[in-house]
């Protein structure tokens, strides 16, 4: 059952006004804020750990937040809260990034690149959705989430956590997340705080190592990287997390322009700024641009955060910082005042919350919430090259399924979840038992169509030597990550089940110790055995279905072109298994698209769509900068055509709207879902400018034979640029509108349009 405390709202003779759910959240927090010492108004701005003393974390410390406690300690930390002197509540966070994918038995959804490819953000929605109902019946009311980077330099290691390299796409698909997260009203029992991250620039660090300085300017940063956070500001999203990077030079921890005079200032953002993992102490011991907790605590608060994760110095610097008058109590007060305000939002002083026993039981990993989980996976399947193998509706056959992944369920949750060892709780080699792997899957679905199934794993990919930890001086210790060498046997074994099977469907990509935080790779290519393995399979001259159950992006050998099919998955969650096999029997029409580009090299990089025009900028001398695979791309087992675009007026105003429309047929023997994608080019721009970007789609199912109009309502409002001065317009002059099923010119239809005064 849930937690339940009560709280008198008189002590002594005075009411405690602060207690008082009639009165308005300002005044509840000026009244609790004239009551609380230096100390208290502090420890409100920590979020410290959950692994350490409790006694001392929230009786001593009064923290405002923990982090990943485990379930047996939640109840006693809330009753801790509730006896300090002023009962002021925890707000208790954990990392529910695709599902609350540390909890026995709960719903683990794709990662965020994998919902993508759905380009449905009612997905994103309903992910984040079960996401809080599920979280919040164990206590947790705060998920830091959704990742609204954009990813381009794919050696990054969290390309998985990110929607894409589109920011349009990225907004609306983070914009529907927020939404899923927090829900109608914060109080109501099943909502909790969504956090957007990593403000701002994060990824687009030297080398795509991960948390390096980012070589970035501020107009680059304003024209395309802050624009989805703006729009979730703008919303009310609960809070935003920071990155971990510099920018010229400037922690963005400390950076004032970027945290007051835009998000602050121009946004008007009012939620609560909080630091990712010791960004405050990195500044001491890493980026060594203070000299001691002191001053960070001053800069960090001075800079507009509020409350700062896992850097426990902050108790005695920020006091320290307030006595020698490097911090105002005035600005201290600011950034506690909001931190209150999110918490009597949530109704946490009249329901501090944890564990449910009761809704646990009734909604982690329902039925209900599995078939959903079901339905997003099957919308996120991109199938990328097929000759007619799929789907395999013969009425019997033999089916070989081999590879690394064709049951590695640790890999097809990836990141963030059970096998990724970030829940010190559960241990580092936790994996849920009802995952259904690819294998699991094949089996399930193949019986039905009368095929049969053989296996072999063939190699492995790679293996961690070490464990995350940290050394005697106090700082991160990382494990090493290891390619694991081709074995003859296995390799055997996965060629013999090859060659006396009909189909083969091989299952390849990376795992788990390949993607992730800390672990950004200098190469793309597929790792361990799994060439030597291709070379084998694709030499038999069988037909070969590729699977690939990914992070990210990666280069693909030239053997796979090849092969009979490409299907993308990337890490597609605990039912992902049963959705690939659906799609590969035909029980299900293929219709995720791309929301990222695939490299012909990882010299390449990057291959983004949206690249600004310039000059020889579209090659190297060895090789162009086309894609493997483009933003939006993906085949449906039909045929559509896009005919005849028409735009409503040649000439339009700046206040006004252009009105296209499109024709789309499907033309093919099958039921086809078709991703529409627009995209304007404005074609004579005043300072260097992205080529196209795409600027709204829509999905249309069409029966065999059906033709449909879909047009296109465009404010010209959104058609700017960012100019020379920082300062967002729409400049007059000739632009295009484009359509097609994918961002390549080739694909696309084009009609100009003039915008005038």
């Amino acid at each position: 059952m849930t937690v339940s405390l009560s709280f008198d709202l008189v002590k002594g003779d005075a009411v405690l006004s602060y207690r008082d759910s009639c009165l308005a959240t300002t005044d509840r927090v000026a009244d609790l804020l004239a009551r609380m010492t230096l100390a208290e108004k502090v420890g409100q701005c920590m979020q410290l750990d959950a692994q350490g003393d409790l006694d001392d974390l929230v009786t001593r410390q009064n923290v405002g937040s923990l982090l990943h406690i485990p379930p047996d300690r939640m109840a006693r930390a809330i009753e801790l809260a509730a006896a300090t002197r002023l009962g002021i509540p925890l707000l208790l966070a954990d990392d529910c990034i695709h599902g609350h994918s540390f909890w026995p038995g709960a719903t683990i959804f794709g990662t965020q690149l994998a919902v993508a490819c759905s380009w449905r953000p009612e997905n994103a929605r309903r992910m984040a959705r079960i996401t809080a109902v599920e979280a919040t019946s164990t206590g947790f009311k705060w998920t830091f989430s959704p990742v609204l980077c954009i990813a381009r330099d794919l050696r990054w290691g969290r390309v998985d956590e990110t929607f894409g390299e589109d920011p349009y796409l990225i907004g609306e698909l983070a914009s529907a997340m927020v939404a899923g997260y927090q829900g109608s009203e914060l109080r109501d029992e099943t909502s909790m705080l969504a956090t957007a991250k990593h403000f701002a620039g994060y990824s687009e660090t030297q080398g795509g190592r991960d948390a390096s300085e980012a070589d970035i300017t501020r107009r680059k940063l304003l024209s395309w990287f802050t624009p989805p956070f703006e729009r979730v500001a703008r919303e009310g999203a609960g809070t935003f997390m920071l990155g971990y990077q510099a920018i010229d030079g400037q922690p963005i921890t400390v950076n004032r322009w970027l945290l007051g005079d835009v998000l602050r200032g121009e946004w008007g953002y009012r939620g609560v700024l909080v630091t990712d993992w010791d960004n405050v102490g990195r500044m001491v011991w890493e980026q060594k641009v203070c000299a001691d907790y002191t001053e960070a605590a001053a800069r960090a608060m001075n800079a507009g955060n509020d409350m700062t994760m896992t850097t426990p110095q902050f108790y005695d610097g920020a006091q320290e910082a307030v006595r020698k008058g490097l911090l105002s109590e005035s600005t201290l007060d600011a950034a506690v005042g909001r931190i209150l305000a999110c918490k009597f939002e949530l109704g946490l002083f009249e329901n501090p919350g944890g564990p449910d026993l009761e809704r646990q039981k009734a909604v982690i990993g329902c039925e209900e919430h599995r078939q959903t989980n079901l339905e997003i996976a099957r919308d996120s399947l991109v199938l990328l090259r097929n000759d007619g193998t799929l789907p395999l509706t013969a009425s019997s056959g033999t089916v070989a399924v081999i590879g690394p992944n064709a049951d590695a369920a640790a890999t097809q949750l990836g990141d963030w979840a059970g096998g990724s060892g970030q829940c010190s709780w559960l241990g580092p080699d936790y994996v849920p038992e009802n995952v259904v792997t690819v294998l699991d899957g094949v089996r399930q679905v193949a019986s039905a169509h009368g095929w049969q199934v053989t296996h072999a794993t063939g190699c492995s990919i790679a293996t961690m030597t070490g464990s995350w930890g940290v050394g005697e001086d106090g700082q991160p210790i990382y494990p090493s990550i290891t390619p694991v060498p081709a074995d003859e046997d296995e390799l055997a074994e996965a060629v013999a089940a090859a060659s006396s099977a009909d189909v083969v469907v091989l299952v390849l990509g990376d795992n788990v110790f390949l993607t992730g935080e800390g672990r950004s790779t200098a190469t793309l290519e597929l790792q361990g055995g799994q060439l030597a393995l291709v070379r084998r399979i694709v030499g038999l001259g069988k037909p070969v279905v590729v699977v690939l159950i990914n992070g990210k992006p990666l280069v693909l050998p030239t053997e796979l072109a090849n092969t009979s099919a490409l299907v993308e998955a990337f890490n597609p969650g605990d039912v992902g298994g049963q959705a690939i096999a659906e799609l590969l029997f035909g029980d299900i029409e293929p219709c995720g698209r791309l929301p990222i580009s695939f490299p012909v090299h990882s010299g390449q990089q990057p291959t983004y769509y949206n690249q600004i025009r310039g000059q020889h900028g579209n090659r190297y001398a060895d090789l162009t900068q086309e894609p493997a695979f483009a933003f939006g791309q993906g085949l449906t087992y039909s045929r559509v055509e896009y005919t005849d675009l028409r735009l409503e007026a040649g000439t339009v105003r700046k206040d006004g709207s252009v009105r296209a429309t499109v024709s789309v047929a499907n033309t093919g023997a099958r039921t086809a879902t078709e991703t529409v994608q627009w995209y304007v080019r404005d074609l004579v721009t005043s300072v260097t400018w992205a080529d196209k970007e795409l600027k709204g789609f829509e999905k249309v199912t069409l029966s065999p034979g059906e033709s449909v109009d879909v047009t296109l309502d465009l404010p010209v409002s959104d058609c700017t640029i960012v100019d020379a001065d920082g300062v967002r317009v729409v400049e007059q002059g000739d632009f295009e509108v484009l359509v097609g099923p994918d961002s390549r010119d080739a694909s696309l239809l084009d009609a100009r349009f003039a915008v005038v005064a």
